[in-house]
């Protein structure tokens, strides 16, 4: 769990590469950066930053960072009742993503798995996003993305985002995130 002196550091390095990339928010974004190190206390290496512009029961709009090959860990979003689970388009924006989904593996994949969660990482097809590239990955769909050398920011645009049924490979992972004094 991080500190909150931590998160107040995550979220400015966050909102500092916002402002590096041109992209603009207003002081409530600025303060609500969400820091998800998913229980792991290891953010540099399995985290991720996000602003959502609007989550609402037929959309989602968001933006996501990703410090210097941080790596968000593989999940899937599934069913919630009626709803086959979230559809995104993942859009880069700035500096590079490498995006590994169900399908025929990458012969040598680039992503530097996080040492000591090899076992949770389990699909290889790799997709290189680069600023202007998008892909969309369908519902229930096992995945995980990790930044290049720079660091990313990418743009999601999905249905309904429902973070709290994401199921993750790795059983230590807690989604919601959580703040020591």
């Amino acid at each position: 769990m991080l500190t909150k002196d931590q998160l107040r550091a995550a979220q400015e390095r966050t909102a500092a590469l916002f402002r590096e990339a041109g992209i603009v928010l207003t002081a409530a974004e600025r303060d609500n950066i969400e820091i998800a190190d998913f229980g792991l206390n290891e953010l540099e290496r399995q985290g991720l930053e996000l602003v959502t512009y609007v989550n609402n029961e037929r959309y989602c709009a968001k933006e996501l960072v990703l410090f210097p090959r941080q790596t968000c860990p593989e999940h899937r979003h599934p069913p919630v009742g009626d709803d086959p689970g979230k559809t995104e388009t993942f859009r880069c924006r700035h500096g590079n993503v490498l995006l590994y989904v169900e399908g025929e593996p990458a012969e040598r994949p680039q992503a530097r798995i996080p040492e000591g969660s090899e076992p949770y990482y389990t699909v290889f097809r790799e997709i290189v996003l680069n600023p202007g590239d998008q892909y969309t990955i369908p519902p229930n769909t096992l995945h995980w993305f990790q930044a290049g050398d720079a660091g990313a920011i990418v743009s999601e645009f999905s249905s309904t985002s429902r973070d709290e049924f994401d199921v993750f490979t790795d059983p230590r992972i807690k989604r919601i995130p959580e703040a020591a004094d």
